[in-house]
This record gives C-alpha cells, structure tokens and sequence, in this order.
C-alpha cells in the first residue's frame, strides 16, 4: 500500500481524524495540544489521532495528499476541515461542535 493509500485509508476508516504531533494525550506542539483540546471540548469522543512524528512518510506527503503545508489537520467524514487556527475558530463559533455531534449521531 503506498503512502497515499495509507494516508486515505486512515481517513475513510474514522468520523474524525487529527494528523499531529504526539498524541492526543500526550501533543508534541502547542498547534496540536491547542486543536486536541477545542475537540475535546467540542465533545469529540471518537477522535482518532495520527502521530506525523513517528511516520515520515506521513509526515512528508500528507500536505501533498491534502494541499495543507502545516499540522495538525483536521479532517471529518474524509473532508479536510483545516489546521489548529480554523478548528479553534469553528469551536469558538460553535461550529465544530455541531460537526462532531452529526458523526456521532450517523
């Protein structure tokens, strides 16, 4: 399976995917603490997190795969949403949490 494959595979396989830096338990970067967190308060329960700094691969091509340069990404129902700036946005708007509440529901 090439990266790419890998890459949409592990989008298509969760409602809600973070590719970051660490762990949603343990974030390498404030971008990535900062975005764990507003989708946690968002109530995120299903939140599938994917750690760039232990697959380079990943990390390399990911930003070819989403057209997005930075981490962490965001992406729900397989659609990019963006970066920490436009989750904390759509938190602070209340948007995210009515994102996260339709994967939950379906």
């Amino acid at each position: 399976m090439s990266v790419m494959e890998r890459i949409q595979a592990e989008v298509e396989a969760h409602p809600i995917v973070l590719f970051m830096k660490g762990t949603a338990q343990f974030p390498m970067c404030g971008f990535s603490s900062r975005a764990v967190q507003a989708l946690k308060s968002a109530g995120a329960t299903a939140l599938h997190t994917v750690n760039v700094l232990e697959d380079a691969e990943i990390r390399a091509n990911l930003p070819r795969y989403s057209n997005w340069p930075t981490f962490p990404q965001l992406f729900i129902h397989g659609e990019l949403i963006g970066g920490c700036d436009i989750t904390l946005e759509l938190f602070e708007s209340g948007e995210l949490a009515r994102m996260i509440s339709e994967t939950q529901t379906q």
